[in-house]
């Protein structure tokens, strides 16, 4: 079978090659896909980078999540064979993949390929965020990189349960698509002074909450835009700089800064509000409300060009690799 494989961490365009491995048989517990395709995220390049949360054992394969069919399973798995799956686990960019038949998410028929290879990181994320958030019906909630597929889903959720959104942006040129998605108000962050803006916004009282995948400078200013007792959820730093804190305004307007992090939170939580979130995210998506565009497809001997473009500025939708 072909595979995406590294054997040194750094630049994702100079060191991901397609190799040919085994195909591999599943275990006890194990189920072997057909990956049918699986997107780039920010998480997976920061993973060959070797700046994630799990370091990569090398030489290592590539790819978090993906969609797919059931082509084999080990003993004990009750999956049949020839079932649509959504599916977490190191190697999704590949023709093949095994995982532990926990990590397998049953897909109704309803659903797209191109939902359904999108399902676990970004709306689970999102959903479990906004939950975490505790902004109520008709709160505010801030986000910034509200351009990005995981800002997007979120606009989305939040539209849904009827939480008014607020959304940094570097350019203008997505700002109707996102209005049309849900979102209340756009802060420009190279033309707009942020503080400032959600002051007017909020009648001066600030935000309770700002999810922030930035970090750097967008980060500190957005820490300024939270009322008293509010929380930071940081779960990205695109910038690759750490935001620095104002001590004063953490003190006097007791705020709140932590790290969150989907494979953290799926182990804290019990079955029963995984099983509940797995529901209702399913429900979401393939009711066709929520949308997870597609900007391009690649297939594994263009891995190259596909994380470049993955990591281009300006994109409107996610790429996936195609095997």
């Amino acid at each position: 079978m072909k595979v995406i494989q590294f054997e040194q961490t750094g630049k994702p365009a100079d060191i991901l090659k397609p190799v040919d491995l085994p195909t591999p048989e599943p275990k006890a517990g194990q189920a072997r896909v057909r990956v049918v395709a699986s997107p780039i995220n920010p998480s997976d390049l920061m993973f060959v980078q070797n700046r994630y949360g799990i370091r990569p054992q090398l030489p290592s394969l590539a790819g978090f999540e993906g969609m797919g069919v059931v082509d084999a399973v080990g003993e004990g798995v009750e999956i049949s064979v020839g079932s649509r799956v959504s599916f977490t686990g190191l190697g999704s960019w590949g023709e093949f993949i095994i995982v532990h038949h926990k990590a397998v998410i049953p897909v109704p028929d309803a659903m797209t390929d191109d939902i359904a290879a999108q399902l676990f990181v970004n709306p689970f994320t999102a959903y479990a965020m906004v939950q975490d958030s505790g902004v109520p019906e008709g709160g505010w909630l801030m986000l910034t990189a509200a351009g990005s597929a995981f800002g997007k889903l979120v606009i989305q959720l939040c539209a849904k349960r009827g939480i008014k959104t607020i959304g940094t942006v570097r350019r203008d040129d997505l700002n109707d698509e996102l209005t049309k998605l849900g979102l209340t108000e756009i802060i420009n962050t190279e033309t707009d002074d942020m503080a400032t803006r959600i002051r007017e916004i909020t009648g001066g009282k600030g935000v309770p909450c700002v999810l922030d995948a930035v970090g750097g400078p967008t980060a500190t200013e957005a820490m300024k835009c939270l009322g008293k007792g509010g929380v930071m959820l940081i779960y990205g730093l695109l910038s690759e700089q750490d935001p620095s804190l104002n001590v004063g305004l953490m003190i006097f307007r007791e705020l709140t800064v932590k790290g969150f992090w989907l494979s953290d939170w799926m182990r804290r939580a019990d079955a029963q509000v995984r099983q509940e979130v797995s529901k209702n995210v399913i429900e979401w998506l393939t009711t066709g409300d929520a949308q997870l565009p597609v900007e391009a497809r690649y297939g594994l001997d263009q891995i190259a060009e596909a994380v470049e473009h993955a990591d281009r500025p300006g994109r409107w939708g996610k790429i996936l690799i195609t095997p």
